[in-house]
């Protein structure tokens, strides 16, 4: 079955934040140290994922065009307004923008980075789920601790996850078909970059030292590729 391993990891992040949820009446004070050291842990996978770049010159400016796209489309403000119309299905909200920003964090967390893609390539190309079963279960303990203290809205993310990776598995064959190994190599390195540093910046914004709208960058991962099609042919 070619969407297991992204139906599994789906389900893991779904089983994480109802476990998270049991832990949700800890200490204030408790929460917001946990809350700090989640914070930086996170941006230390994104500087670790950051270096990872053979061109900075490339990762600059998929960022400075990705940000410059989405601040002009306002996909941060589209990624909250759908989470509030999410907590008005709820009718009462436990605390404002709870389900938003558990939705918001988590979704960028768990689709950005090389695992998803690899993963997904080969349970389509090879019915070897091995790999997304294994972020899956990474990702379910990263959803007991960011459902603890985001909210409920972490579950949410199992849907955007289970459409971006199962599409990639769907579609596997057409992609190792059409595009050279390279070339695939060359993005998902560069991809993975591109992500960590918007993964440094959740972190950041997790731990309270800062108030970046990371949803506004993910045009940056378009134009990675955008980029890589285009100097691929000169190397």
């Amino acid at each position: 079955m070619v969407l297991l391993g992204s139906l599994l990891n789906a389900l893991f992040i779904i089983i994480g934040a109802l476990v998270g949820r049991i832990f949700k009446n800890i200490p204030e004070s408790m929460q917001q140290t946990v809350l700090s050291i989640i914070g930086l842990v996170v941006a230390l996978l994104g500087i670790q994922m950051g270096l990872e770049s053979t061109n900075f010159i490339l990762l600059i400016v998929s960022l400075i065009i990705g940000a410059v796209i989405g601040e002009w489309l306002d996909l941060e403000g589209k990624f909250n307004r759908f989470g509030q119309w999410i907590e008005s299905l709820f009718g009462k909200r436990a605390q404002k923008g709870t389900i938003a920003e558990g939705f918001v964090t988590a979704t960028l967390i768990f689709v950005i980075g090389s695992m998803g893609i690899l993963g997904a390539l080969d349970s389509g190309l090879r019915n070897d789920h091995n790999i997304l079963i294994t972020k899956g279960i990474i990702d379910g303990f990263m959803s007991i601790i960011l459902s603890s203290t985001l909210g409920i809205g972490v579950l949410l993310s199992a849907v955007p996850v289970l459409l971006y990776q199962g599409s990639i598995a769907l579609f596997a064959g057409v992609i190792s078909t059409y595009i050279p190994s390279e070339a695939l190599d060359l993005f998902i390195t560069e991809m993975t970059a591109t992500g960590g540093i918007m993964i440094m910046a959740i972190g950041l914004n997790i731990a309270g030292l800062t108030k970046i709208r990371i949803a506004n960058l993910l045009p940056a991962i378009l134009m990675v590729g955008i980029l890589v099609a285009i100097i691929f042919p000169f190397q």
